[in-house]
This record gives C-alpha cells, structure tokens and sequence, in this order.
C-alpha cells in the first residue's frame, strides 16, 4: 500500500458521512464507505487490492476498534438495562430458537451445509448499526429500553458462537480461544473497576490531560492490542477481543475524553479503512457468476429481518422489532474467518454480506416510525 492509496481511501471515505446527513433517510456512514471499497476494489476498478498485507492489517485494527466501540455502546451501567433485562433475554431466546430451524432449512435448500452458521447469522443483532441509527432519538421509552438488552444478549452470545458454527471440526479448539479473550476481558474489568474505585483513574486522568500525554488512549489501545494477539493465537475473531474489551469499558464507565479520542480514532481513520476493504474484498463477480448465492443473500436478509419482526406478536412495536434485525460485525467476521478457513463456497462470503445489508436497508426505513416509538426529544430547561 502507498501513501497515495491511503489518501484515496480517506478521501473517498469521506462519502459515507455525505450520505448519512439526510435527515429524511439517515444511511449508516459504513454503506458509503463499502461502496467505495465496492467501487475501487476486487469487484470494480481493481485500484486497491485487499491482499496486501499492509492494507489488511490496517483494516484488521479497524475491526477492532469498531467492535470496542460497538461494546461500549451496550449502556451496562444504565438501571434500565436491567430493568428490561429480563423481556429483552427472553425475546432474544425466542428469535435464537426459531433461527436453528430456518438456518438448517436454508442450508439444505442451498446445499452449503452450514445450518449452524445461518442460525447464528440470523439470531445476530448489531448495536453498531443500530445505536447510530437511533442517534438522537430519546431512549428512555419502555420498548427502546427493553430492547438494550436484547441487543447486548444477541451481540455477545452470537460473537462467542460464531467461531463454534463456522468450523465445527476445531470448534474444542475455538472454545478454548472464545474463553481465554472472555477471561481476559474480565480481568480488564476487574483491574479497571479497582482503578477506578481507587481514585487512580482519575490522577492519572488529571497528569495526562495537564501534560497531552493521551496516557488512557496509549493503555487502552495496549489493551485492546493484547486482546486481538490472544484472540489470534486461539484461532477466534478479533471481533471478539474487541467487543468483551467494549463491554468491561461499558461497565467501568470510561471517560468522556477518552471516548471522544477513540471515536475519532476509529470513525475518522481505522474504521473507513476497514469497511473500505471490506468493500475491496468483496467480489460481487461471483455472485453473478452464482446466481443461487444472490438469492442465498436475499434470503439470508429477508429471513433475520422476518424472525425478529416476530416479537412484534409478543407486544414490542414492530419498528423496535425490525432495528432489531441489524446485523454487521458477525457476518463481516463470518465472510473473513470463512474465506480465510477455507469453508466457504464461492460467492457464499459475498452472500453473507449482502444479506447484512439487506437488513441494514430495513433499519434504514424504520427509523422514522422509531422515532415515533421512542417519543419526542426532551425539552432542555
């Protein structure tokens, strides 16, 4: 990679916020941005090749930084996620039973033979597409509060299951590296909260914003680096290290200027380079040299957006209900990990992100009647 394709990237990435100031349709920045990958990359113009190393470990530390910001985007702390902990664990089941059948039904109807891995596709929720989307809309209506948690079960049990669907022959082995991240994550936690109890936190808070020394920004992301090297030598996604690391962050409460410094980290550099490889990555030839994987995709968007529609029956507002279907970091991982194991048939990667996006489209066109559900904005006095 050169310094001139670094530049393209940037400035091409900047699209994605372009299209996400309607006010009318608000379009998540990253369908901007993966359609300049799109453009620019395998299934395009063949300017910005994927398999360059530099250009993959770039985007590999995006990944990360997205799904860190993903996990802290679960409000741990809030007493109304566990208030509404309960309804929200419940709908989350229910959507996880229906979705084994329909996951193995789609594979035999498809002949890929990966039941298991539809099932956790279609379960899987993303915070990350829907908190944005929800971006100042309140969410202290009792539907947008239940609906926390229903987010946080999917993300984190789906994340944990994906590496055991999508290679069941070293899923032992992909158990033992889900638990050694997960065991990690806790201990950063546990360390975290003991910094903070104890006042450290905020003394070094105080050196390092009377000195610019950024000291949070330089541990958090030591941590989160550390995280990413174990989940890769136990053979499970960086996604992972990322969104545990999200959560223990999430539930200490880190600190406003940290935050503002990782947002920008991410969202102004690491993350367009990731969803812009994404993008590059994706050859939409094979699709097309692949009917059936089209409707594979179709199918695969249609059916999440279906199966989480079905606790509207249960009383949750059907607008509530569709956000819920969002889905982005489990099959960005599940294309990754596939291609990169081997286990996926030509086109199937492509699928499963196209079906992301389909679902990504019906969040897209519920959020003005959200916005109805979650009430009118609070008047400041």
């Amino acid at each position: 990679m050169t310094f001139a394709q670094l530049a393209l990237i940037c400035l091409v990435a900047i699209l994605g916020p372009l299209l996400s100031l309607s006010r009318g349709i608000r379009v998540p920045v990253v369908i901007g941005e993966l359609a300049v990958g799109l453009a620019l990359g395998t299934t395009g113009l063949r300017m910005l090749d994927p398999h360059d190393p530099t250009f993959a470990f770039l985007a590999d530390i995006g990944f990360g930084l997205v799904m860190f910001l993903a996990g802290t985007h679960v409000p741990m702390r809030d007493p109304a996620l566990r208030a509404g902990a309960l309804i929200g664990l419940l709908r989350a089941l229910l959507i996880g039973a229906l979705s084994v059948p329909v996951g193995l039904g789609l594979a035999h109807l498809f002949g890929t033979g990966h039941g298991l891995l539809y099932a956790v596709l279609l379960t899987s929720s993303s915070a990350s597409i829907v908190m944005p989307a929800m971006a100042g809309l309140p969410q202290i209506a009792p539907a947008i509060v239940a609906m926390l948690p229903q987010l946080a079960v999917a993300d984190a049990v789906c994340i944990v299951l994906l590496p055991l669907a999508i290679d069941p022959a070293n899923a032992a082995r992909a158990a033992i590296g889900g638990l050694a991240v997960i065991a990690a994550a806790l201990l950063v936690y546990v360390v975290m909260r003991w910094v903070e109890v104890t006042g450290r936190r905020r003394a070094v808070h105080q050196l390092s914003e009377e000195r610019g020394l950024a000291l949070e920004l330089r541990v958090s992301l030591t941590i989160l680096f550390g995280l990413a090297a174990l989940a890769t030598a136990g053979h499970v996604s960086i996604m992972l290290a990322g969104f545990t690391m999200g959560l223990a962050y999430s539930a200490v409460g880190p600190p406003r200027r940290l935050s503002n410094q990782v947002f920008g980290l991410t969202e102004g550099f690491f993350g367009p380079i990731f969803f812009v490889w994404l993008g590059a990555s994706l050859n939409l030839r094979d699709l097309a040299a692949h009917p059936s994987t089209i409707l594979l995709g179709l199918t695969l968007g249609g059916a999440a957006v279906g199966l989480h529609a079905v606790p509207a029956l249960t009383g949750q507002p059907w607008p509530v209900a569709v956000a819920t279907s969002a889905q982005l970091g489990v099959p960005v991982a599940a294309a990754t990990l596939g291609t990169n194991l081997g286990v996926l048939a030509p086109g199937e990667s492509a699928a499963l992100l196209l079906g992301a996006l389909v679902t990504i489209a019906a969040v897209t066109a519920v959020v003005g009647p959200l916005a109805r559900v979650a009430g009118p904005a609070p008047v400041a006095t």
